[in-house]
């Protein structure tokens, strides 16, 4: 007579690919899910209503803590950004290209979209404002293997002069430059250093993104040494939309 125990009946090797295979699974549901906690589209294109979270996979709202003091919640189905876009849709189809109705190079559409970031400054871990002049931190300066772009003249694409750069805005935890300061006369402007073409032997800044005339309309900042995330998203996106929009041949095709 053979007896045969429990044991006999189970496959060790069998049960661990199973186990690990619903591990798996659990893992890859779960991460999915938490990657629509932010970024994630929670307004239909087509309707505006808000989306089924249940439908849609979301995560279940949860309550941030924030660095600089208060909270947040996300997903927050509830937060809506301003709608009221200078906009229209070629087709009314989910997916249709849109066309500006305004001045896109003021209205924050197309490639000078931005995000309603907070609207305080970004801060290391000190606490201290990230982004600042030097003037506003002395232990910061502009190497001299490198031309220093403090009291160049200014030009945009179309050739004219604008102004003068006042100071350079430095990014005190990489310790790299991320906006020239720029004195139009009747008020400054920051232009991001990605925008800013330097010609260290002739004394000069040109920025290809934007005309002279569109310095005017350059996104301010609220505090005259500190740019809030918010700011800077608007900033930012004023120059990439002046690839685009800022003369009429720039929309046009190539060919």
């Amino acid at each position: 007579m053979i007896l045969l125990t429990a044991t006999d009946y189970i496959d060790g090797g069998l049960i661990a690919i199973n186990l690990f295979a619903l591990f798996f699974l659990f893992l890859v549901l779960h991460l999915q899910k938490e990657s629509r906690r932010e970024g994630f589209p929670l307004i239909d294109e087509s309707t505006g209503r808000a989306r089924d979270p249940r439908a849609s996979l979301m995560p279940t709202p949860k309550t941030y803590a924030l660095p600089g003091g208060g909270t947040t919640i996300a997903p927050n189905i509830l937060a809506r950004e301003n709608q009221d876009l200078k906009l229209r849709r070629l087709t009314p189809f989910p997916g249709s290209a849109y066309v500006p109705t305004g001045n896109p190079m003021v209205d924050g559409v197309g490639p000078g979209a931005y995000a309603q970031r907070a609207d305080v400054p970004d801060r290391m871990q000190s606490g201290k404002p990230r982004i600042v002049p030097t003037r506003a931190d002395h232990n910061y300066h502009v190497s001299d293997k490198d031309a220093n772009p403090i009291g160049m003249s200014v030009f945009g694409d179309d050739g004219v002069k604008v102004g003068t750069v006042k100071d350079v805005w430095v990014d005190r935890a990489e310790a790299v430059l991320r906006y020239v300061e720029v004195d139009l006369g009747t008020r400054s402007v920051l232009v991001p250093m990605n925008f800013a073409e330097v010609d260290g032997g002739r004394r000069r800044l040109t920025v290809n993104a934007i005309l002279a005339k569109h310095f005017a309309d350059v996104p301010a900042t609220k505090h005259p040494e500190q740019v809030t995330l918010l700011e800077e998203d608007k900033i930012t996106a004023y120059f990439g939309g002046g690839l685009l929009y800022a003369t009429p041949a720039r929309s046009e095709p190539l060919i």
